[in-house]
């Protein structure tokens, strides 16, 4: 494995994007360019969760994909500057796509709690012209080929997990509050999407995927959507390898979601 660690600045605020690529090697079939994740942890837009980042970049390697984790800006950095940050680790991976082996059609972004707020933000907004001015590069490069979103961020409404949205926007809450509900700027030019939440999420209502698959659905985008009846918030792998410090973290049937995306990813 080929391991790369780049920052990418955005407002005077570093982040890291550390790339877990597969070696090449003789032995391999000639040509063949793998899909990349580009992997967007949670945690409420005031840390960036460990547990949501390299364990599930393994996951996809095993798969046989190249994975990136952003380890983005958050908390006193405000919006844009995650997403400027995200938008230009989407840029990077394609300007690298023949170095790296990666199909650069195939670059899917992935988030996690306010982190799937991100890659939601990225997936809407990538044609939005101020991103493609801050990055000087035409739209399309912006713009991810599908989107994974684990138990998001999403609506800045009665549904909303309230301390994402104070952290993201801060003195602009009021200005911007109502624009950041994603659920309320779904086009028709927003990439596939996979989505999965659990029912008895106590912290990100299930609301918040309901009412984002419910709007996609109005503008007709291709989207896979699973409900599991039982599951904290954050649980990543809901397996061992992500079991957290506090002793949560494994629910055996929410353990499928692995597998259901990467059917997925292989049908995108």
């Amino acid at each position: 494995m080929d391991y790369q660690k780049i920052i990418i600045e955005a407002d005077g605020e570093e982040a890291e994007l550390n790339c877990y690529l597969w070696s090449e090697s003789p032995e391999y079939a000639k040509g063949r360019k793998r899909p990349c994740i580009l992997i967007l942890p949670g945690g409420g837009y005031s840390f960036v969760s460990d547990r949501e980042g390299e364990p599930v970049a393994f996951q996809f390697l095993a798969e046989g994909c190249q994975a990136a984790v952003l380890r983005y800006s958050v908390l006193p950095a405000r919006y844009p500057t995650a997403l400027i940050q995200a938008a230009k680790a989407m840029v990077l991976l394609r300007e690298h796509a023949e170095e790296w082996n990666i199909d650069p059609d195939k670059i899917i972004v992935q988030g996690f709690s306010a982190g799937g707020h991100l890659a939601a933000s990225l997936g809407i907004f990538w044609n939005r012209p101020f991103l493609g001015t801050r990055l000087g590069v035409e739209a399309k490069r912006i713009r991810p080929a599908g989107m994974i979103l684990c138990y998001p961020v999403i609506s800045s409404g009665e549904y909303c997990h309230g301390d994402s949205f104070v952290n993201l926007l801060g003195n602009s809450y009021d200005a911007l509050v109502e624009e950041m509900s994603l659920e309320k700027q779904v086009h028709s030019q927003v990439p596939p999407v996979f989505i999965w939440h659990t029912f008895s999420d106590d912290c990100v209502p299930v609301e918040n995927s309901l009412l984002f698959v419910m709007a996609l659905r109005k503008q007709g985008i291709p989207t896979e959507f699973h409900m599991y009846p039982r599951g904290v918030h954050g649980l990543s792998l809901a397996n061992s390898l992500t079991l957290s410090i506090q002793g949560h973290g494994i629910q055996e049937e929410c353990q499928s979601w692995m597998a259901l995306a990467k059917v997925w990813l292989k049908n995108l």
